[in-house]
């Protein structure tokens, strides 16, 4: 289904978990990389206005629905998407990295906070195998020749699966950058999910998740930067809204 509007719309090709798992381990047996995105609300205020941002989310193979608002949109237009947010993604995909043989490498966030969820990861998933771990300074340009270097290592290292914790579009950009420059590794943009792992942020509560009111933890925890967000959220919610009605 896409969301948008033309120019700029994009498309969430897999509506299922089982789709997206099955298209992951065919990837993972052949060695093909991929880049995988999940769009939110948040994504949809930023690409008209960032045409960059837009080129990265149009060369992704697997694009997902992270955010309620996307899902419920979905089903209004008669097209429904099953939630798949980004941290949701990523013990299955470290299953499925672990069954098939795939190597995984982090990059985000701190050093330090890669290396707890390294530890996490590990403890959790029997036979995983984290070979690569990549924290970006302040300011990194995800289209710059530093990411070069990092894709090139992160190639050298033989990852097969690397997820990419740097927020949206750094993040979105550097794993399109990574479909050309590391073609055998797949790129999974998992947003705060390499943190929660770690300790280093703490995720909503289960009940306030299952309630979709995950929205208001993150408000609540962080204001300053969330609230603008949301207030954004909300003023497209009505021209998306009356686009899902008319392809219903």
């Amino acid at each position: 289904m896409k969301f948008g509007t033309p120019p700029t719309e994009v498309e969430v090709n897999i509506p299922t978990r089982a789709a997206l798992f099955r298209a992951v381990k065919e990837k993972f047996i052949a060695r093909d990389g991929f880049a995988l995105a999940t769009l939110n609300l948040d994504h949809l205020t930023k690409l008209p206005r960032q045409p960059d941002f837009l080129a990265a989310y149009r060369a992704h193979d697997l694009v997902v629905a992270d955010g309620r608002p996307i899902v419920w949109l979905s089903r209004l237009a008669g097209r429904p998407l099953e939630l798949m947010p980004g941290s949701d993604m990523i013990l299955p995909l470290c299953d499925l990295a672990a069954e098939t043989g795939v190597p995984v490498a982090l990059v985000g966030s701190s050093q330090h906070a890669l290396e707890g969820a390294s530890d996490a990861l590990v403890r959790r998933t029997p036979g995983l195998n984290i070979v690569h771990l990549h924290a970006p300074p302040y300011g990194f340009d995800p289209a710059g020749a530093e990411a070069d270097a990092l894709l090139d290592a992160v190639a050298a290292s033989g990852a097969g699966l690397c997820f990419v914790a740097l927020g949206a579009p750094k993040q979105e950009i550097l794993a399109a950058r990574g479909r050309d420059r590391a073609p055998r590794v797949g790129f999974a943009s998992i947003g705060a999910g390499l943190d929660f792992l770690s300790g280093h942020q703490v995720r909503a509560p289960r009940l306030m998740r299952m309630l979709a009111l995950e929205w208001l933890w993150r408000a609540l925890q962080s204001p300053r930067r969330m609230v603008p967000r949301y207030a954004k959220c909300l003023m497209i919610l009505p021209g998306l809204t009356r686009q899902a009605l008319r392809r219903r």
